[in-house]
């Protein structure tokens, strides 16, 4: 498999999953060191969604990428780490400065 790269948008197979977690075959935002992704055989990633979200920032941001097939929103609140196994072909890359914007609001909701 090629690199796993902090930054990119790549497939992911959530399932299975409990309650109120993203399911299924979708786009996730990577956000661990690319060191971490290729030594820990894992990845921590926020899952997206293509449908138009109430809750605003610090819990979702909407990207701006061009590059996706569809106006998407990071769903900042849904944090998970997953295995490399669970991650597929590679969809886009945000900005440096999303990513920055994506972490603020994470640090928000943690307490940092």
């Amino acid at each position: 498999m090629a690199r796993i790269l902090r930054g990119e948008i790549r497939w992911a197979d959530l399932d299975p999953t409990r309650g109120h977690e993203q399911s299924g075959m979708r786009p996730v935002l990577i956000l661990s060191q690319d060191v971490f992704n290729e030594r820990s055989g894992t990845v921590i990633a926020m899952a997206l969604t293509s449908q138009p979200q109430r809750a605003s920032f610090p819990l979702t941001l909407e990207l701006t990428s061009s590059a996706l097939p569809k106006q998407s929103w990071v769903k900042i609140s849904q944090i998970r780490t997953l295995s490399v196994e669970r991650i597929g072909k590679r969809l886009a890359k945000v900005s440096a400065e999303e990513l920055a914007v994506v972490i603020e609001g994470l640090n928000e909701i943690i307490g940092v």
